[in-house]
């Protein structure tokens, strides 16, 4: 028996309707039911919303943003139960895929001594605790990230601890690759081969052809390889196939930290 469609309530005063195209109804399934407005000014049906959401958790994100047109506004995790009608169970649903996701996207490693998993709370902060360290009799246990040696010297710390041998490959890479030689950037020369995307930090290698600017697979972000700025600004006073206003940017000597909100919709999703 089929299913049937959810559709709002006419007398719901919460709600604006309008006569509107539906322009997030991508598989065209001719909702009957009334079409109402998003936070953002956008139309959806209660099907639409759901299946547009479910899709964004599918592939992999957390939080929920409307897309349509090029409007990246965010919606609230209660404004989509309330637009989409989810029943207790799609809540129970979405919600767990929400917390799976959310993990996903910030990184966790075991702790050496009783091997629980710890989360790395501070990107700028290689000293990471396992709180409650069963190993350690309950006591915070205090460890580098990097090395994963029990902590040793001043802390915070991005770079490394006081353990002998700590360091951060990446870095070393960035320090060491060879100069990049451009076959169509003309006039730039002493560009490092290698570069850490200044958004998110994800090592990156210029394939030294086409322009001199790149999209990070991670982030998505698009900066030139030369003076390391995002594309946009680059742009202003320079051609993608010219040398930048400013020249070649230093050899990194950290890496970049992805500023990765954990979003309060999230968090109070975790703590049910």
């Amino acid at each position: 028996m089929a299913l049937k469609e959810k559709s709002y309530d006419p007398n719901e005063s919460s709600l604006t309707f309008v006569d509107r195209e539906d322009a997030s109804d991508f598989s065209c399934e001719g909702s009957t039911s009334l079409r109402a407005l998003m936070s953002c000014g956008h139309v959806v049906t209660p099907t639409s919303l759901k299946n547009c959401c479910r899709r964004l958790l599918n592939q992999g994100k957390s939080r929920f943003v409307c897309g349509q047109s090029g409007c990246n506004a965010e919606w609230s995790y209660e404004e989509v139960c309330k637009m989409a009608l989810l029943t207790p169970e799609e809540m129970q649903l979405f919600e767990k895929t929400m917390t799976s996701n959310a993990a996903r996207s910030f990184p966790t490693k075991l702790c050496p001594k009783c091997k629980c998993t710890v989360m790395r709370r501070s990107q700028s902060n290689l000293r990471v605790c396992c709180t409650v360290c069963p190993a350690n009799k309950g006591r915070t246990f205090k460890f580098c990230w990097q090395c994963l040696k029990k902590w040793r010297g001043l802390a915070p710390r991005s770079d490394r601890c006081a353990n002998y041998g700590c360091t951060n490959q990446s870095v070393n890479i960035l320090r060491h690759c060879p100069d990049a030689t451009f076959e169509s950037v003309e006039g730039v020369t002493g560009c490092p081969s290698m570069r850490a995307c200044p958004t998110c930090g994800m090592l990156l290698q210029h394939d030294n052809t086409q322009c001199k600017n790149v999209v990070c697979p991670q982030c998505r972000k698009e900066f030139c390889f030369v003076c390391l700025k995002l594309t946009k600004k680059c742009l202003i006073t320079s051609e993608e196939y010219m040398p930048c206003s400013r020249g070649v940017a230093p050899r990194q000597t950290s890496i970049p930290v992805w500023r990765k909100k954990y979003h309060k919709q999230v968090a109070s999703v975790c703590s049910k």
